[in-house]
């Protein structure tokens, strides 16, 4: 007495599997992941440092400061006054630039001003002899 265990097929070959199997490559894969992360730090011989904390202070304006605005239209205002163009404002920094200890000019743009007018107020402060010049920009909002 015999027992026929499998396919019907009358042919008696065995059916090829049409899957491949995953199981032996995970394994591997798994094995050498931990591989790298035991040596990684032996190789790479890290050294303990302690990096510095970020810290945003906000800018403490003193009533020496020289607070330029440059406005969208490209007019330039110096402490809330309008100037007619860059050699007033040459003559108002020229007296500025004499003082003890010399002020810091903060240079505020509009985001729509072209370069161009900001480039001409830089050069008026370097021409003036103006040594410290700011930006002023708003802080990107925390998310």
């Amino acid at each position: 007495m015999s027992m026929n265990v499998g396919s019907g097929d009358s042919d008696g070959e065995d059916a090829v599997m049409s899957e491949i199997n995953t199981t032996p490559l995970v394994d591997i894969m798994l094995v050498l992941l931990i591989i790298f992360l035991i040596t990684s730090p032996v190789v790479l011989h890290l050294q303990k440092i302690n990096l510095p904390q970020e810290e945003n202070q906000a800018l403490k304006t003193t009533p020496e400061d020289v607070n330029i605005v440059v406005n969208k239209d490209g007019e330039f205002w110096l402490n809330q006054t309008k100037l007619a163009d860059t050699d007033a404002l040459f003559e108002l920094l020229k007296k500025e630039a004499v003082k003890l200890p010399q002020p810091v000019v903060h240079v505020r743009g509009d985001q729509d001003v072209r370069y161009e007018f900001v480039g001409k107020v830089i050069y008026t402060a370097q021409r003036a002899g103006i040594q410290k010049v700011g930006f002023i920009t708003e802080p990107p909002d925390k998310m």
